[in-house]
């Protein structure tokens, strides 16, 4: 019942992700941050199995650390995808493996933005927008239809916004917030949340 989305502009990717943790029918808690930075310029927006997105997140960002320590230099974003879906991939074939969606985000100097996405099955593709989740599934149409190659910071903003109406319209649970996190050359930066009340009086 999570949902994260990301969008990939010209010179940015934005991601956002629900708050809730919940278990079957009983909310845990609603300020839950599933945006987790990796480094300074990279980011993965996970959900899934609450222990295991915690811990594999840990191991890929303890792991991109260790290689930086070891060579000098930070893993490109496009590097850090094939080492998560990897890692998935081989936990798939094992006894233990991880029930993790997730997004890998980041900005290369010399590749520019990326967005990856990355299933539980170890599936990974390049792309421009997506969504995980249920709530993702009420959004393909908004982005195919919103996007654009030179879109920017604040109209993908706007287009996080009517895909949240949209997740709390007509999904079932109760979704109250989203976390939105920006990436770019300057960095990783958090937006202002999204939540029920912000939406008072948007029109989508």
């Amino acid at each position: 019942m999570e949902t994260i989305l990301g969008i990939r502009g010209p010179d940015f990717v934005m991601v956002a992700a629900d708050t809730t943790h919940a278990r079957s029918v009983i909310v845990m808690k609603d300020d839950q941050n599933k945006i987790h930075k990796i480094n300074e310029k990279l980011l993965i927006a996970a959900i899934g199995e609450s222990g295991d997105t915690v811990q594999f997140t840990e191991f890929i960002s303890k792991n991109i650390a260790l290689y930086k320590m070891r060579n000098g230099y930070d893993l490109s974003p496009k590097s850090a995808a094939h080492f998560t879906r990897k890692n998935l991939a081989d936990y798939l074939r094992s006894r233990t493996p991880y029930q993790v969606n997730m997004f890998v985000a980041g900005f290369d100097e010399k590749d520019g933005p990326e967005l990856h996405y990355i299933d539980y099955l170890a599936n990974a593709k390049d792309v421009k927008y997506g969504g995980q989740g249920y709530g993702g599934l009420f959004c393909a149409s908004i982005f195919d239809r919103y996007h654009h190659a030179n879109i920017t910071q604040e109209e993908a903003y706007d287009v996080m916004k009517k895909c949240v109406v949209e997740i709390q319209k007509r999904l079932i649970v109760n979704l109250p917030s989203f976390n939105i996190a920006v990436v770019d050359k300057n960095g990783i930066r958090n937006l202002d949340q999204i939540t029920a009340n912000s939406l008072i009086g948007y029109a989508a």
